[in-house]
């Protein structure tokens, strides 16, 4: 179960779903995760994509995953990356390598600077962003 965040109220860029990204973007509006799996790699893939890496099959199938998994790395930007994110303040920019195994680019939220550590256990925070009309992906400590 996620904790509750409230994403500030920003004039950020927002993602636009595709056709072939749509399965990803209606999951996560309600609160899950479903990524591609290949049957003929044996494999979860992310980002989405028409055919399988290294195969080229067309056998791609929308999964639900949990979304648990752990911190690959991270970094803490004091400065905005962007000028949308200039009141924004420090921003804890991630990756995280799902249980399933793909890694996912994200932020980490509810948690301090200091409590930050490679490898460590963390959960989906579903960020609903209704003026876009997107929720976005971010994660917290497990515990």
């Amino acid at each position: 179960m996620s904790t509750a965040y409230t994403p500030p109220v920003l004039e950020r860029p927002m993602p636009v779903p595709t056709p072939l990204t749509k399965p990803f973007w209606d999951a996560l509006a309600g609160h899950k995760i479903r990524i591609q799996y290949s049957p003929s790699l044996g494999e979860y893939i992310f980002y989405p994509r028409p055919l399988a890496p290294r195969t080229l099959a067309d056998d791609l199938e929308w999964r639900e995953i949990s979304g648990a998994g752990s911190l690959y790395t991270y970094t803490i930007s004091t400065r905005p990356v962007a000028p949308h994110f200039a009141n924004e303040g420090t921003l804890v920019l991630a990756v995280v390598q799902w249980d399933e195994g793909p890694k996912f680019s994200t932020e980490l939220v509810n948690v301090a600077a200091e409590d930050i550590r490679v490898g460590m256990r963390v959960k989906p925070v579903y960020c609903d962003y209704p003026q876009a009309g997107i929720t976005m992906l971010r994660y917290e400590p497990e515990n």
